[in-house]
């Protein structure tokens, strides 16, 4: 009966393991998706805009407050 409890008890910290790196990775990927639109963005901004100084303060500033974002929610 020992072992069984143990086994419980290892597969219940195992899930937990592997939920925790299940968000982690979602947010990676999240973070991931968010920056590429923001990058685009900019990019049309820059080029078809003709306003590049606006487009990089845009891309600096919003990468920024994404890190900031996600290493709070974090």
């Amino acid at each position: 009966m020992a072992g069984t409890s143990n086994d419980a008890r290892v597969a219940a910290e195992q899930l937990h393991e592997h939920e925790e790196t299940f968000h982690s990775f979602n947010k990676l990927v999240l973070f991931a998706v968010l920056h590429v639109g923001l990058v685009l963005a900019c990019l049309a901004l820059a080029f078809l805009g003709q306003v590049p100084v606006l487009a990089l303060l845009v891309g600096l500033g919003g990468t920024i407050a994404m890190v900031v974002g996600f290493v709070i929610a974090g």
